[in-house]
């Protein structure tokens, strides 16, 4: 919470140039024999590399990197992280094989219920992956459940439930491969404030599934990433993505994305140096949504409620020389069944 309100004066203060922030990739398996929505092709993941090095980009362990670019020390390096959720097979046999030739860092995220079953690394393979060079396994959660509090759930309930997976997931990893990482990737990308606070409380960096960049205005329990899953990972908007910037806001004093109404309204106030008339925003499904400001606080809400569990209000603005600002806010519906 110190962070958070920390972050509220940083941002007041920062200068707004387009400087450099750090891009996360997000990816599930890499394979076309797998469920599109959560796939990335062979094919496009090595383009997808070409293009990081085409660009320049540095490639860089998730963890330091993060913190540098919290710490707003990033300065004009561009710099790119790549992680992968659940530690799928594909992941081992097809992307391991490409980062290691490469000599790419990478961060594998792996609910430990799932290890050795089929489809997914085995504890071997983990083992073997944590031994190379650049290689960071970390928390995805014991059994992958929905974390954030359902609406029938006890406050002692949920608290039990949601810090055992938190930590027996930990307590697992670190006896099988070794002190690991105190990083964790929400599963589905859902949380609620309270998850936020068992994170925090551990201090441990916590991603989510919301697009964008990291930056020094960025929260350390709601950190984006940017999803690569083949619907999403097109080259013809990959520049945009790997380039962008953070949108100068304070993310940590903004809604944890829970809804209580449908379609949920968010406030995002600009500093004096941008100005509201340049945002541009999206909902999912929906296109361009309509926006309200006054002074520099943007109301942005969909004309319509969405049907999904999850969905999105994804902003940009330009940010000169081709880059632009970028924010996402992901919303919940726990009204809506789990996956």
């Amino acid at each position: 919470m110190l962070n958070r309100i920390l972050a509220t004066g940083l941002i007041a203060l920062a200068p707004l140039t387009a400087r450099a922030d750090l891009v996360v990739l997000q990816y599930h398996h890499i394979s076309e024999q797998t469920p599109a929505s959560t796939s990335t092709t062979p094919e496009l993941f090595r383009s997808h590399l070409a293009r990081i090095g085409e660009l320049g980009l540095e490639v860089v362990p998730l963890e330091s990197a993060t913190r540098a670019a919290l710490d707003g020390t990033l300065n004009d390096q561009e710099q790119v992280a790549i992680t992968f959720d659940d530690a799928y097979a594909s992941v081992w046999s097809t992307a391991a094989p490409l980062l290691d030739e490469l000599g790419l860092p990478y961060t594998i995220f792996v609910n430990t219920e799932a290890v050795g079953r089929e489809g997914y690394m085995t504890w071997a393979q983990l083992k073997e992956a944590r031994a190379r060079t650049g290689v960071t396994i970390a928390n995805h959660s014991h059994d992958h459940g929905h974390l954030a509090r359902r609406p029938d759930e006890s406050q002692q309930a949920w608290h039990r439930r949601a810090s055992d997976s938190l930590d027996r997931a930990k307590a697992i990893l670190d006896d099988r491969l070794g002190d690991t990482a105190t990083l964790f990737a929400y599963p589905y990308g859902e949380y609620d404030s309270a998850l936020e606070e068992m994170l925090d409380e551990r201090n441990w960096l916590a991603y989510g599934q919301q697009s964008g960049p990291i930056g020094e205005g960025s929260d350390e329990s709601r950190l984006p990433r940017f999803p690569m899953a083949t619907p999403f990972g097109q080259l013809s908007s990959l520049n945009d993505k790997l380039r962008s910037r953070a949108l100068p806001v304070d993310t940590g004093s903004l809604p944890d994305g829970i809804i209580d109404d449908n379609p949920p309204t968010l406030i995002l106030e600009l500093p004096e140096d941008l100005r509201p008339g340049a945002l541009t925003c999206f909902g999912s499904g929906q296109g361009r949504l309509p926006l309200e400001a006054e002074h520099q606080a943007v109301t942005v809400q969909a004309p319509e409620p969405f049907g999904n569990r999850r969905f999105r209000y994804n902003c940009t603005y330009p940010a000169g020389e081709g880059r632009y600002y970028w924010f996402s806010q992901q919303w919940v519906d726990l009204s809506r069944p789990e996956d």
